[in-house]
């Protein structure tokens, strides 16, 4: 009997296939492909020619500290890395724990940390052995999370729930540990200030946002009235004039012999008040999305409205709308540049405060590149990482 010759299978997977299917799978996807080719190369090759040979980075190596915290003191800075530790515990912990919903996070984590470590080692700094040692921890602590139990995954959630009060509270101190010396927020900046302000905007904002939302869907005239009142209110006016109110009206609601608070603290009120009116919408939006079954079901069963709002309705309606949560966070983090109006310096300011020094005049280009690759590196791995977690979690899928 004469055997049959069989033709190879097509390349359906690997890198070969993605280039073939994506970039040149018909004529004109060819055209395109080199045609873009070319308008790259016309445009990078001019910026990288500058950026390896033009380009003083020193600047940047210089103030690099200035960068990311500020003038927060130097002799406490072991409190930032520390902060840093516990956030690879807590992101290893969660990977373990929760598997792939948080695989993406962890991976941009341990990525970061060996590109922050190399950075370090390449521009001299003895900061590159704190980026590794918070890859150990992350690393250590996923075989930590590994081993738990899976009826106590929940472990993880209590962490991250502790996790940030500890942070503020190892960041600002507090007169009354002696060691913990309180460090006053004006003098915070740079990376720091951003992300301090768009953490606490951000989970300050987000039980607000649902309380409004709630409100806005009550049968209460009162409650839904004010809710819907003040959304549009808010949604109807610019962040700079919520900050500007923050800064400015903020102390006239304290007592007379209350210390009045810096200028971080109002603006983090700032930011609570402004991004709860956004929260609130993309939760009402999770909230209809819940077919009325879900009522009834949980009413069969004999639980009240609040707890199924609570444990039926609530679990399902955040989860539909974590892409606009995470688009709500990328958002207010670009916004935090805005804090530079009312006196404070994040990135953009402490860029500008370094180009006043007499040594740095004209690096506008350095340090401005600079600050958008930071920017543009954070929101890149906010994406990448909401985007795994949407597909761990199945959102938009039945």
């Amino acid at each position: 009997m004469t055997a049959i010759e069989m033709q190879p299978p097509p390349l359906t997977v690997g890198p070969l296939a993605w280039l073939k299917k994506n970039l040149f799978s018909t004529w004109y996807n060819i055209v395109l492909t080199f045609a873009a080719l070319g308008v790259l190369y016309a445009v990078l090759r001019p910026a990288t020619q500058w950026a390896l040979t033009e380009a003083r980075w020193g600047v940047i190596e210089a103030n690099l500290t200035l960068f990311m915290v500020g003038q927060y003191p130097r002799e406490q800075l072991w409190r930032i890395w520390f902060n840093l530790y516990m956030l690879g515990a807590m992101i290893g912990l969660s990977w373990g724990v929760w598997k792939q919903a948080a695989r993406g996070f962890a991976l941009i984590a341990l990525g970061a940390g060996l590109a922050f470590a190399l950075i370090g080692v390449l521009l001299n700094l003895d900061v590159w052995t704190n980026w590794l040692i918070a890859d150990a921890v992350l690393i250590a602590f996923f075989a930590i999370g590994r081993i738990i139990p899976q009826g106590n995954a929940s472990v993880a959630a209590l962490g991250w729930l502790l996790y940030f009060p500890l942070v503020f509270l190892l960041t600002a101190g507090t007169r009354f540990i002696p060691w913990l010396s309180p460090v006053q927020t004006g003098v915070w900046g740079g990376l720091l200030l951003t992300l301090m302000l768009t953490i606490v905007g951000n989970i300050g904002a987000l039980p607000l946002g649902i309380l409004l939302a709630l409100g806005r869907r009550s049968k209460l005239p009162i409650l839904r009235y004010f809710s819907i009142g003040y959304i549009e209110l808010i949604r109807g006016v610019p962040l700079v004039t919520i900050l500007f109110m923050a800064d400015l009206l903020v102390p006239l609601f304290l007592p007379a012999d209350m210390e009045r608070p810096d200028r971080v603290l109002r603006a983090m009120v700032g930011f609570i008040l402004f991004e709860a009116a956004y929260q609130a919408e993309n939760v009402r939006g999770g909230l209809q999305s819940i077919n009325r079954g879900q009522y009834e079901a949980a009413q069969a069963l004999g639980l009240s409205g609040a707890l199924t709002m609570i444990f039926i309705i609530l679990p399902q309606a955040l989860r539909a709308v974590i892409p606009a949560l995470f688009n709500s966070f990328i958002s207010l983090f670009k916004d935090t540049s805005l804090v530079a109006i009312i006196g404070l310096f994040e990135i953009l300011r402490i860029g500008r405060s370094v180009l006043a020094q007499s040594d740095w005049l004209g690096t506008h280009r350095e340090v401005f590149l600079f600050a958008f690759i930071i920017y543009w590196g954070f929101n890149l791995a906010f994406t990448y990482g909401s985007r795994r977690l949407e597909e761990a979690l199945g959102v938009g899928k039945r």
